[in-house]
């Protein structure tokens, strides 16, 4: 019967998709990913409006995009942290913390929810969607922000897409190391750093690549990072109201403080998606999948997250794009400048 509800609106996430993909073909610097989820919000607020259409693209945002994830570290190797070195990896690090806390800061300022400014945050320092898909479950955000901040993040990536080259040819003159680090330490999507790559060179499409895929791999602290934060907020808030209350209420609320402390450690323990995550990392790693098994896991990954992003713009409800949308990619723009900032200047110091 839950399968009979699902069909309807996963086949129609998936024709999305499919034309979606189709559409990146022949503008691949936008990819498909971006025409997934704005066809998805457009579909979704339009054709497919009725609730026929809710179980599955339910499904395809949540489970689809947590499958993705764990096949994704079946593509990528624990190795390619040395191929960037100490300078690289250091570099790395410290600029995914910057663009995490001037995310949250900016965000603060412009009166955002923290769980919006959570999912920006990880969207902007890690993978773009595949990341704000990998903290959404443990952050538990509003419907609709999941959808506007994917789209920020894929539209501020694509408009530094084309920026970041002609930076690095104005400031570091084509330099293959620190062009590299520029590109593969600020875009969100593997695709945008290919496409910014294949602006410059070979050399340059294959380092930056390389410092794409080590900021991937520390998507684990960067979630079990933002589950904490949002577990302390949970409780802050239990707090709060329980110092507020009537007697009679305190006395509920104090059972409620401490069911949520006791659930702490659970709430902290990291998500099934991303241990799998893990575990498929190391075992690419150490040799255990054939390089035409990893391949596969890619290509069922891609397909997994187009379709995912299709649900999660048909999910979308155009009045609240309408309304936060030029805040919102005025937000995303200054995490934008920030990010590049921040990176140029690190660049030049580490380098």
């Amino acid at each position: 019967m839950k399968m009979k509800k699902i069909i309807p609106g996963f086949i129609m996430c998936s024709l999305i998709a499919y034309i979606g993909t189709v559409l990146g073909g022949y503008f691949p610097k936008f990819g498909g990913a971006s025409f997934a989820i704005i066809l998805g919000i457009v579909v979704g607020n339009t054709l497919a409006k009725s609730e026929i259409f809710a179980e599955g693209s339910a499904f395809s945002e949540s489970n689809l995009l947590s499958y993705s994830i764990v096949l994704l570290g079946g593509t990528l190797s624990i190795w390619n942290v040395l191929n960037v070195g100490v300078k690289g990896l250091s570099f790395i690090v410290i600029q995914m913390c910057i663009t995490i806390a001037a995310a949250l800061y900016i965000g603060r300022k412009m009166n955002f929810t923290k769980k919006f400014t959570y999912l920006m945050g990880s969207g902007n320092a890690v993978c773009g969607s595949s990341a704000i898909a990998a903290v959404a479950p443990v952050v538990k955000p509003e419907r609709n922000d999941l959808g506007i901040s994917i789209t920020i993040v894929n539209l501020v990536g694509t408009l530094l897409m084309f920026l970041l080259p002609i930076i690095s040819r104005v400031i570091f003159h084509g330099d293959t190391t620190m062009t590299s680090a520029l590109i593969g330490g600020i875009l969100q999507s593997v695709g945008q750093v290919i496409g910014a790559g294949q602006l410059m060179n070979n050399e340059i499409l294959e380092l930056s690549t390389i410092f794409k895929i080590v900021r991937i791999i520390f998507i684990v602290g960067v979630v079990a990072y933002l589950g904490r934060r949002t577990t302390s907020d949970n409780l802050r808030e239990v707090e709060t109201v329980r110092e507020v209350e009537t007697e009679i209420e305190v006395e509920t609320n104090e059972i409620s403080l401490k069911e949520a402390q006791s659930k702490k450690t659970k709430k902290l323990n990291i998500p099934w998606y991303i241990k799998g995550f893990f575990i498929f990392t190391f075992m690419n790693t150490v040799g255990l999948f054939p390089e035409s098994v990893s391949h596969t896991f890619h290509l069922i990954s891609s397909k997994f997250e187009i379709i995912a992003l299709a649900g999660i713009g048909m999910r979308v409800k155009l009045s609240t794009l309408f309304s936060q949308g030029p805040k919102a990619i005025k937000y995303g723009l200054a995490i934008g400048v920030v990010q590049v900032v921040a990176a140029v200047s690190l660049i030049e110091l580490i380098y």
